[in-house]
Parts: structure tokens; sequence; C-alpha cells
């Protein structure tokens, strides 16, 4: 089991402390209700508020929680206004492909599911919110490796195992790939992550135009492709879900 990173530990015990209770605290408040040396305490509060974590109020010197706290906050934040504003038109989706819609993120080097709407029949189905996919053989993580530049980044760098024979590997036949969702707009996934199953994904940018997520319509390869190529009704409808969320975040028409 590995150990956990004893400064990192101290580090979020003084941001939990700076976030409850008093607004700004002294350094010897915040070393005694750690338990911690001064000197221990003043060279980790020097590091956060170098990366904008902590600040520090030039007349009391005394500490406080720093703005760079506020913009990552702003990003969790984002993922939830995503989420709220494609609940209708994921349901929509859902209901006129009669299949199973994903809303997916970039996270931890992964495509994170924070939304699954399940497909509209009695069947058995779980729950995938939460659950994370590859960026390179999925059709949400292909969007999201051609739009973002981070994603593409993280991608490129990380090893790309096949899942099946499908599996797209090689770094110039994926950055070709890329090419051609940029060109396309959208991405596909055929089989190349679990054996039966097909996916279409398009991407959702937010008002300053940036990639924020994609939305996929995912089912069995024999209903989305029963001809061997994905059937253009639902590349349509999907492209127009993924463009009426970007709508709705503020990015207008695209």
């Amino acid at each position: 089991m590995a150990k956990n990173i004893q400064s990192l530990e101290r580090a979020a015990a003084m941001l939990r402390l700076l976030a409850g209770g008093e607004r700004r605290l002294g350094l010897s408040d915040i070393a005694s209700s750690l338990g911690l040396a001064k000197g221990t305490a003043h060279g980790i509060l020097r590091t956060l508020q170098l990366e904008g974590f902590v600040e520090q109020d030039a007349a009391s010197g005394r500490y406080q929680l720093g703005a760079e706290l506020l913009r990552l906050g702003n990003s969790y934040l984002d993922v939830h206004e995503l989420r709220a504003r494609a609940l209708v038109w994921t349901d929509d989706l859902a209901r006129s492909s009669g299949e199973s819609v994903h809303l997916g993120v970039l996270h931890q080097h992964g495509v994170l599911i924070v939304h699954h709407v399940f497909r509209p029949d009695d069947s058995r189905q779980v729950l995938e919110v939460g659950a994370m996919q590859p960026l390179h053989s999925t059709a949400l993580g292909k969007v999201l490796s051609a739009y973002d530049p981070v994603a593409h980044s993280e991608v490129m760098e990380a090893e790309r195992r096949p899942f099946t024979q499908r599996t797209v590997t090689a770094a110039d036949e994926f950055e070709a790939m890329l090419d051609l969702i940029r060109a396309q707009g959208w991405a596909a996934d055929a089989e190349e992550t679990w054996e039966g199953v097909a996916a279409v994904a398009a991407p959702v940018h937010d008002r300053r135009r940036m990639p924020v997520g994609a939305v996929a319509v995912t089912g069995a390869v024999e209903r989305l492709a029963p001809q061997g190529t994905l059937r253009p009704e639902l590349i349509a409808a999907v492209r127009d879900c993924a463009r009426a969320v970007s709508r709705d975040l503020g990015a207008g028409r695209f």
C-alpha cells in the first residue's frame, strides 16, 4: 500500500483550518492548532502562498485562503453547470435514439462519466456515473483528445494499450484519426474498447469556445452500425445535442 505524503496531508489540514472558523489566522494559531513547529508551518504556508492557495495580509501578517482555490472551485462548479445544462437535451437524445447517453469530462488522464441516461427500455442497466473511460479508445475520449490540448498531451504521452484488435495505438495513426475527428466534428468507437459495443460522440464547448466535455450515444454495435457503418441519423442527433448544450453554456452557434 502506498504511503501518504506527510507534507501534503499537513497542507490539506491547513487549508481546511483556514476554510473554517476565523477568516484569517496567524502563524502561531495555525501551528498550535495542527501541532506543528512554527518553522514547519511557515514553510508549508509559504509554498501554498507561492502557488496562490493562501494569501497573507500585509498589515496583520495573518493568512487566509487564496484566489487559486476559487478558480479550482469554479472548475468543479463548471462540471455541475455542464450536467445541469445537459439534462433535458440528453434525455431527449436517449428517447429519440433508443440508446444510452453518456456525458463525460476530462479527469485524471481519462474520461469521467458525469451523467448517464439509461436506454429507454425495460432491460437491466447499470448506472455508470463516476466511471472512468480511456481517452484513446472511446468515442468520448477521442473527441476530448481532438479538441482539448490538455487531453491531447495526456493521451499522446500515455501508453495506448489495445483493448480489442480494433484499438488504434500507433502514434501516427492516432494523430491522423484525431485530424479526421476535428474535420468531421464527431468521433466513433466501433468495438475499440469493448467487444460488441459502439458509440458516437461530439464535443461540448463553453462560452469561451473551450471544450468542456463530450456527449455520446452508446449501444450494441448491431444497432448503432447495422451495416458496418454508424447510422447517419445517430451522428446527426449526437451533434445536435452537443450543439444545444454548448448554446446553453453560452457558446453561441457552431
